[in-house]
C-alpha cells in the first residue's frame, strides 16, 4: 500500500527556486502630514515617497507609501543605535505616530522567471510589469493573508506579511508553486 503521509505534508519551496525568508529587520509605521513625512525623510536620509503606491530606497533603508498619510519604514535589523532616537527627535513637536512593528512582521522573497504567476494564485492584483512595476508596492491580499507587496525588481517581490502568518503564506506558495515551477 502507498504511503499517503507525504502526499499530505505541505510541500518545500527551495530558497533556490522561488522562495525564501529575508532576515529579521527593523521596521515603523509612520502616519502623520507633509510636515511629518519631510522631517522623517530628512532624519533618515531618504526621500519618503509622496506618490501612492511607491516606494523609495537609499542604502540600507526603504519607506513604502501604504496611504495618504501612512508609510512602512525598513532598516536593517541591526540599525545604528541612534535610528529610532533621531527619527523620534526629528519628529517632535510634529503631530504624528510612529510606532516600532518590527516583532510583527516578516518578510519573504518570491523571485524568478515565474514570480509574478505564482503570485496570482492568490492574489487579485494585476502583477504584470506593466501594471505592477519595480517600485511599487501596496497592501493587498495573498490567499487570506493581508500582505505588503513590494516589487524590487523585474522578477523579485518582497511580501512583508504579520508573523502569525508566514507559515501559511509559505505553505500556500509552496502549494502554488508545484504547478507552476
Amino acid at each position: 500500500m502507498r504511503d499517503l503521509s507525504a502526499a499530505r505534508r505541505p510541500p518545500l519551496v527551495s530558497a533556490s527556486t522561488a522562495l525564501h525568508a529575508l532576515p529579521p529587520a527593523t521596521r515603523y509605521v509612520l502616519r502623520g502630514g507633509a510636515d511629518v513625512r519631510a522631517a522623517a525623510g530628512s532624519a533618515l536620509g531618504l526621500a519618503i515617497p509622496a506618490t501612492a503606491c511607491r516606494a523609495t530606497v537609499g542604502a540600507d533603508r526603504a519607506a513604502l507609501w501604504l496611504g495618504p498619510d501612512e508609510w512602512l519604514l525598513i532598516a536593517p535589523h541591526a540599525p545604528p543605535p541612534a535610528f529610532g532616537a533621531a527619527l523620534a527627535a526629528a519628529l517632535e513637536g510634529l503631530a504624528h505616530s510612529l510606532v516600532d512593528v518590527s516583532h510583527r512582521q516578516s518578510a519573504l522573497v518570491v523571485s524568478g522567471p515565474q514570480a509574478a504567476t505564482l503570485l496570482a494564485a492568490g492574489c487579485p492584483l494585476d502583477l504584470d510589469a506593466s501594471a505592477f512595476p519595480v517600485g511599487m508596492c501596496t497592501r493587498t491580499m495573498l490567499a487570506k493573508a493581508e500582505v505588503v507587496l513590494w516589487r524590487t525588481e523585474p522578477q523579485v517581490f518582497r511580501v512583508e506579511v504579520w508573523r502569525s502568518f508566514v507559515a501559511y503564506v509559505a505553505q500556500f506558495l509552496g502549494e502554488a508553486a508545484r504547478g507552476i515551477i
